[in-house]
């Protein structure tokens, strides 16, 4: 195996991996210090801070060190490099290099977005001076918030790293920023009339380095040390975004994307990041809800869930055949999991169907050229399908009903029995359907926002958001991922792996790992789960890669 020499300590790489010398020290556990580098962009070694030394191991074992520093980023290292990044020299080239971006950068920590998660902040007090030179005025530059309708940009705090320029010409492709001026002048700005407003555009803010560009959604919201991060999987389409949550006091603040190299890479759309906002909608339902002939006979958990199993077995005794039930694509794995389970053991004879996933336009791919036209290499897609897990519904009834049946052909008023789950924030049924529900003896809904079938229903079942639930979704590719609660739902709201779990006699301590693990061992389609845990990046429905 080659073998590269990082602060002495030697490091086996891939005869395939082409690594630069800060990857090669990452897998050493070594930091070098960067700004302008990022795995997803091009090169353009601007900001110098990854300097190093470097040089060649012999045959003979001697070690032939190049006279310079030399940027890791632009470096590349292969079988017996030497790489020094703690040296006199290197520490002296980053101290350096700090005191020049901080020559005019503004001293505003205190009201800086991003205090608490900048890279000057951090950097500086790793390998900074921690004292200023400077005894002239800085350069007081104008702020831009025209940049685009979800971006501001502080100019005074940029360090001009370029990779938000990089990013639009090179990943959404749009091109919509640019550096103006030259020297001293150089600023990030926007092509006249052109703000960067495409769908990938908020993957900038989380690009820039210090508090430059700034997210107008998040703007002085929160500090970033109150906030509590969970890992999770962005439900607004079936790409299936590995994000984090970061929310304060049950309270959702901003969604970030999470490294995913099996799932959608480095970044994620501006649809999903802004797109969970419903979360904290007016219209959530805050609990349970039993009624009998339009009225209202009980809004207590321990008295609905008992009321209802038995409801649903008295059903399944009699009329079998006339039981259905509505999976929507935006439920668990484990979810449909429980129900269905639950279901076909109250009788063979009962229906299961799933709830078509909404579709909106076409796939959406990245880059485009100057015409907004799709180029090749894709690197990334924004799912028509506004589902985040209709893949994993199927593949839990294709194994307890044997095919996959159509939501329609069950909500025509032959069934007298209905159980329709629900959690699509734009609904899951026509107005036209829920008319035609009118007669159905038997109504259960459980759903996320109130709505005209929630105001018919008997049984209303007050579930959580996709940020307030523990399981899996697996994507349009088949990749199982988790989403982890991050903050509790509405008043006497539930995670609807709680209420179903309950419902079918498991108890009210829902746990997803053991329901996966009895999924792995029940459903083939499910066999990698193995023993319920996931991993960083999730794992393939079997047949899926």
């Amino acid at each position: 195996m080659p073998t590269v020499t990082i602060n002495n300590q030697p490091v086996e790489i891939g005869e395939q991996e082409r690594l630069n010398c800060i990857q090669a020290a990452q897998k050493a556990g070594v930091e070098i210090p960067h700004y302008c580098w990022h795995p997803d962009l091009s090169v353009v070694a601007s900001c110098r801070m990854c300097l190093v030394e470097v040089g060649d191991k012999k045959p003979d074992g001697t070690v032939a060190m190049q006279p310079k520093l030399v940027p890791g980023c632009q470096t590349p290292v292969k079988d017996g490099t030497v790489v020094i990044a703690d040296s006199p020299k290197v520490k002296a080239a980053q101290k350096a290099t700090l005191e020049y971006l901080l020559l005019n950068h503004p001293l505003d920590c205190p009201t800086c977005d991003q205090a608490g998660e900048c890279g000057l902040q951090d950097y500086s007090y790793k390998y900074g001076r921690g004292y200023s030179r400077l005894n002239e005025p800085k350069n007081i530059k104008p702020d831009k918030d025209y940049i685009g309708d979800q971006i501001t940009l502080f100019t005074d705090r940029c360090i001009m790293c370029t990779r938000c320029v990089r990013f639009t010409r090179e990943v959404s492709g749009t091109a919509e920023l640019q550096v103006t001026s030259r020297g001293t002048h150089e600023e990030i700005d926007i092509f006249p009339g052109e703000p960067c407003n495409n769908k990938l555009a908020g993957n900038v803010v989380d690009l820039c380095p210090v508090g430059a560009l700034c997210s107008k959604d998040f703007l002085y919201e929160q500090r970033v040390w109150w906030l509590k991060t969970k890992k999770s999987v962005c439900a607004d389409c079936s790409t299936g975004c590995s994000v984090v949550i970061d929310q304060n006091h049950d309270a959702v603040f901003r969604l970030k994307p999470r490294y995913n190299p099996q799932a959608q890479g480095s970044f994620m759309c501006d649809d999903g990041r802004f797109g969970w906002k419903y979360i904290a909608s007016d219209k959530r339902l805050e609990g349970p809800v039993q009624r009998d002939n339009g009225a209202v006979r009980s809004t207590s958990w321990d008295t609905i869930l008992p009321a209802l199993r038995e409801a649903l077995e008295t059903a399944a005794k009699q009329r079998p055949e006339k039981v259905a039930a509505v999976f929507s694509p935006w439920m668990t794995v484990e979810e449909a999991f429980l129900l269905a389970k639950y279901l076909k053991t109250l009788s063979p004879k009962i229906t299961l169907a799933v709830a078509k996933a909404r579709v909106e336009g076409e796939d959406d791919t990245y880059p485009k050229d100057v015409h907004g036209r799709p180029v090749d290499p894709v690197k990334f897609t924004i799912r028509a399908e506004k589902a985040p897990n209709r893949r994993g519904v199927e593949a839990v009834l294709q194994h307890f009903q044997g095919s996959i049946v159509p939501a329609g052909d069950v909500l025509s008023g032959a069934f007298d029995t209905l159980y329709i789950a629900g959690g699509d924030p734009q609904g899951t049924l026509t107005e036209a359907q829920v008319a035609g529900l009118a007669k159905t003896r038997l109504l259960i809904v459980q759903d996320l926002l109130a709505s005209p079938l929630t105001d018919r229903a008997h049984y209303v079942l007050a579930g959580g958001s996709w940020a307030e639930r523990d399981g899996a979704f697996v994507n349009h590719a088949g990749l199982i991922q988790n989403i982890t609660r991050a903050i509790h739902g509405p008043e006497e709201a539930r995670p609807d792996g709680r209420i179903l779990s309950e419902l079918t006699g498991r108890g009210a301590l829902f746990n997803a790992p053991r329901v996966r693990a009895e999924m792995a061992k029940e459903i083939p389609a499910f066999a990698p789960m193995g023993e319920g845990q996931l991993g960083e990046y999730g794992v393939f429905l079997a047949g899926a890669r």
